[in-house]
């Protein structure tokens, strides 16, 4: 039976804003991780991103079984970059959610700052009084990176978000005076994935699971990866995610002593009345093609991030509409800027992403929030069950044999990214009520 889910429209919400106060901190983590030890394959060039995804897609083999060599256990301390925040009163809630973000995005993903934060999901939840810790998934964005193949794995990820939990439930956490008497994970996608496997492997750890953008549905994987085209990430957006391996390319973008740096000369050739171009044509070569990656970062004063080979990205905005947004449904501006902010993906995450546990013996509450359309854990349509379920993400409850409550929650009109969609802020409030409905009110 469809679960009745708490909903407040997201037209009484646009516009609000949380009073909340937030830090940006680093938290050392140490992890040991048991996983995949895989051949070394090339990732010199972007034809290798592309063989990459031919021989991951292949209908007759299991790529991350034809690479695995051994397995391993991975020690070592790394830097996990997060920003905490809660309600500007000076109180600190005794509940936290553990907020963890999907491929593609990093921890802004949770307190987007487009159109003053009107996209915010730390806002709704600080709103409600809980405190909220988003995090950089090791490996990406301002986290310790490390090989792509060999290190920044799925299970790595998992070890380090469990250190974290821990440190918030004995105080231990830099910068934030207190512990937490609860800790809810907050999953988008591949974050979903980390969260559901935590639970798996420490149960105990946790009090409350939100999987948004998630099933239990892998069938569409392929699909998406052949979708994103992709691209080494420091010659996607070398002006961020590029390293030293690539100096020759970063010289030739941002070289304008002369005036002839290839930024400048595609902007003005596109505008130049002798090429007589419309408008239109013009915001199309920029915008959805890799053009405008290669444009995205210049004149950004932070610098790169230095992500080495079998680091990748999808190859243009094109590529993330279709994996992520549903068009009509989603601000253009909004979808433009999640491109240029976007984040990679690591050859390790991609042939580990299958390898979570079948089943979870967590036995607190469940709540999956999915779109409706999302392509990459529905195929495009949640509800395409063929009667076996209410829906695609509600037939994950079979995971969860000994949760004390399972329930799914549709969002309509909203693709994979849900919090980039325009009624956003609609899921957020399900989410909230939800968790105060059961026992983890802040």
């Amino acid at each position: 039976m469809a679960p009745q889910l708490r909903f407040t429209p997201f037209l009484l919400l646009r516009g609000f804003a949380a009073a909340k106060t937030c830090t940006n901190l680093t938290i050392p983590v140490n992890i040991e991780s048991r996983q995949g030890l895989f051949k070394t394959i090339p990732f010199e060039g972007n034809l290798d991103a592309t063989t990459f995804s031919q021989e991951f897609t292949n209908i007759g083999q299991n790529y991350s079984n034809v690479l695995l060599k051994d397995y391993q256990t991975v020690r070592g301390q790394y830097k996990i970059s997060a920003k905490f925040c809660h309600p500007d009163n000076g109180t600190t809630s005794s509940v936290v959610q553990v907020l963890t973000h999907g491929i593609g995005f990093d921890k802004s993903y949770w307190d987007l700052p487009f159109n003053n934060y009107n996209y915010s999901y730390t806002d709704r939840a600080i709103s409600h009084g809980y405190s909220t810790l988003a995090i950089d998934r090791l490996g990406i964005g301002n986290s310790s990176h490390g090989d792509p193949i060999n290190v920044i794995q799925a299970q790595a990820e998992v070890e380090a978000l469990n250190d974290i939990t821990g440190l918030l439930r004995n105080g231990s956490v830099p910068s934030i005076d207190t512990s937490f008497h609860k800790v809810v994970h907050v999953g988008h996608s591949f974050g979903s994935v980390q969260s559901y496997w935590l639970s798996a492997l420490y149960p105990d750890n946790t009090d409350g699971l939100i999987l948004t953008g998630w099933s239990t549905n892998g069938t569409w994987l392929p699909a998406t990866i052949a979708s994103w085209n992709l691209h080494l990430a420091r010659l996607n957006q070398p002006l961020r995610f590029g390293n030293s391996s690539n100096s020759g390319v970063l010289n030739l973008i941002k070289n304008d002593n002369q005036g002839e740096g290839l930024i400048k000369t595609i902007l003005t050739l596109l505008q130049s009345v002798e090429v007589d171009l419309p408008n239109q044509d013009i915001w199309d070569v920029i915008a959805t093609t890799e053009v405008g990656d290669l444009i995205n970062g210049y004149n950004q004063t932070i610098e790169p991030l230095n992500y080495p080979g079998g680091y990748m990205a999808w190859s243009d905005f094109t590529a993330n509409q279709y994996a992520f947004l549903l068009p009509g449904y989603y601000d253009l501006a909004l979808g433009l800027f999640a491109e240029r902010t976007k984040q990679p993906v690591t050859a390790g995450e991609l042939l580990t992403i299958g390898s979570s546990p079948p089943s979870s013996s967590f036995s607190g509450p469940v709540l999956v929030v999915t779109g409706e359309q999302d392509a990459i854990f529905c195929g495009g349509d949640c509800y395409a069950t063929g009667s076996a379920a209410d829906s695609i993400p509600a037939a994950a409850e079979v995971a969860f044999p000994n949760a004390s409550v399972f329930e799914a929650y549709i969002q309509p009109n909203t693709g994979h990214g849900l919090n980039a969609h325009y009624n956003s802020t609609g899921a957020y409030e399900v989410i909230q009520n939800w968790l105060e409905d059961h026992g983890l009110e802040s």
